[in-house]
């Protein structure tokens, strides 16, 4: 089989305002950049406000493998299905971040036949959301170091600046730095931070924002730093929010292009789920539901982060409910949490698949919690044998769970027809959906719901570190926001080593954050990093362009 960089490039486009077409939007009410790719203007949205919403179909995941089981391509290739069946679909997702397309993980514009195009513009620079954002942050940065050397008007303590820097990119030598060296006029030294651009605060704000007027707002909220006497200083204290908001004006409409297929898709934002919350923007997830009768979205990594991000805190701000969760998975992921090596992951292994199919079973019971119809979708892979594959359909009989096989991968919307026919079923089915906690319970009481009924743990501890955190947090209001935990991504508690469906099992608190501007809490539990490294053989060492401009390596 061609690789995804050679199928997307022997790909024929449509021109983008013929994809807007077909979801009834006009030339005018395009912002092209070039032929295939084009934002979507504040005029649309004004003119469909009032269009009913159609059904929201949200795509999760069990643990992963560290390559990922393919939760985007499940969905771009459900949005070409829906098509198939014809049925109005408009697919909702984040964009790439450059960290994992020269890491490991590669990008997330979907893979084989199930893509979204152009395939390298959007795993590269796309429209410049990224960078708008990174520049945004960063200007942030520089304003307050620069209060700080101009004076200190608002006597901020340089001990106690918390707003990091942000690049888009895994580089693990700036997570620690110490800048404003070489004398005075350089600036105050101090120790600072980098994170990547996709867990930062801006990049949160921007997903939740509901128009350019709240995003000013909220990134005049962020909590910047603490003064030597204990208050809070804030973006708006010292007058950056406006220059941000300059920066971001575009960034903040979402993105149009297409699959392979030709199908509508709406691109915008990307933070990580495993250390932000993980879902593409409620402008272009509400755009999709006001476009079309089926918005297909997803949220990143397992349905314990993502999906519970997506349904606790997104859901709760905009003000949507979705109708039915598919949840992604592969033999190769459930062999994985049954014990076998990454490298092994393809050889077939009834009896790890047999001590690994837990996972799922508790991913099914997470996502029924939430009152809202549950699709397993077994993404096939050409070295699934048949044992295996019947194996997943009997687990999923015996627990009462509507299934599918899907290989879009390998066929594109035709092979994710038995999905696309079960979701459409699945959305005329009641659906009760409401947030797993009550806003208003106490920061420890969120964080203990979600550890116990999500994760399964037994108990929360927390750090003297966190402890001082909780106080300081509510002390400013932040106790009644929704919780963001960073956990990692391949186990349901808080060590990457515990796979499967760990049991009897407690989770560490080490520190927490007040994302004010985005309007959440950030739980960091475990050793999870907000800047990523790259690993020893990083995907960039395959990445080439030739003379003509051609690139290869991409997946």
């Amino acid at each position: 089989m061609l690789t995804d960089i050679e199928i997307a490039q022997q790909a024929k486009l449509l021109p983008i305002k013929d994809v807007a077409d077909q979801i009834g939007i006009s030339e005018d009410e395009l912002e092209f950049y070039g032929k295939y790719k084009a934002k979507l203007s504040d005029e649309l949205a004004n003119r469909i406000s009032s269009n009913p919403d159609g059904k929201l179909v949200l795509v999760t995941a069990i643990n992963p493998t560290p390559a990922g089981e393919g939760k985007t391509t499940t969905a771009v290739g459900l949005g070409q299905a829906m098509a198939k069946i014809n049925k109005k679909a408009v697919i909702a997702l984040r964009e790439p971040s450059l960290g994992p397309v020269f890491g490991i993980k590669g990008g997330a514009a979907g893979g084989g036949y199930a893509q979204v195009l152009p395939m390298e513009d959007i795993n590269l620079h796309f429209t410049g959301d990224m960078h708008a954002i990174t520049a945004a942050n960063n200007l942030c940065c520089a304003m307050l170091d620069n209060h700080i050397q101009q004076g200190n008007e608002l006597q901020i303590d340089p001990r106690r600046v918390l707003f990091k820097r942000c690049l888009d990119m895994n580089d693990r030598a700036l997570r620690n730095i110490v800048i404003g060296l070489g004398g005075k006029v350089n600036g105050i030294p101090r120790e600072d931070h980098f994170i990547i651009t996709v867990a930062s605060e801006v990049m949160a704000i921007l997903c939740l924002a509901n128009d350019i007027s709240d995003l000013k707002k909220r990134l005049g909220n962020i909590l910047v730093a603490y003064t030597y006497s204990g208050q809070p200083v804030y973006a708006k204290d010292i007058k950056a929010n406006g220059a941000m908001t300059a920066l971001l004006k575009d960034a903040i409409k979402p993105n149009l292009v297409q699959t392979l297929e030709g199908t509508p898709a709406i691109m915008h934002g990307g933070p990580f789920a495993n250390i932000a919350h993980g879902c593409n923007s409620v402008r272009a997830t509400k755009l999709a539901l006001k476009l079309a009768d089926y918005c297909i979205t997803e949220a990143g990594f397992g349905s314990d982060l993502g999906a519970e991000k997506f349904l606790d805190i997104k859901c709760r701000y905009a003000g949507i409910k979705p109708n039915a969760i598919v949840i992604v998975a592969t033999t190769r992921a459930l062999k994985y949490n049954g014990g076998v090596p990454k490298s092994e992951v393809s050889e077939e292994n009834l009896d790890a698949l047999k001590k690994g199919i837990v996972n799922l079973g508790v991913h099914i019971e997470n996502m029924r919690k939430y009152n809202v119809p549950v699709i397993v979708a077994i993404n096939q892979f050409g070295t699934d044998t048949e044992q295996e594959l019947n194996f997943i359909e009997d687990y999923c009989r015996q627990n009462g769970a509507d299934f599918a096989l899907s290989n879009v991968f390998g066929k594109g919307g035709e092979g994710g027809v038995e999905l696309a026919n079960k979701v459409v079923e699945a959305c005329e089915k009641d659906s009760d959906f409401a947030p797993l906690y009550d806003i208003n319970l106490t920061i420890k009481e969120k964080i203990d719901v979600i550890a116990k009924n999500i994760y399964g743990a037994s108990k929360v501890n927390y750090t003297s570190a966190a402890e001082k955190a909780i106080t300081e947090i509510a002390a400013l209001g932040g106790d009644k926001l929704p919780v963001c935990v960073a956990k990692t991504q391949y186990s349901l508690s808080d060590n990457p080593a515990l796979l499967g469906a760990p049991k009897n099992f407690e989770i560490t608190v080490r520190n927490l954050s007040l994302s004010n501007g985005a309007g959440f809490v950030v739980v960091y539990t475990g050793d999870i990093m907000t800047m990523p490294g790259l690993p020893k053989a990083p995907a960039a060492h395959s990445i080439d362009v030739n003379e003509d401009g051609r690139i290869s390596g991409l997946y």
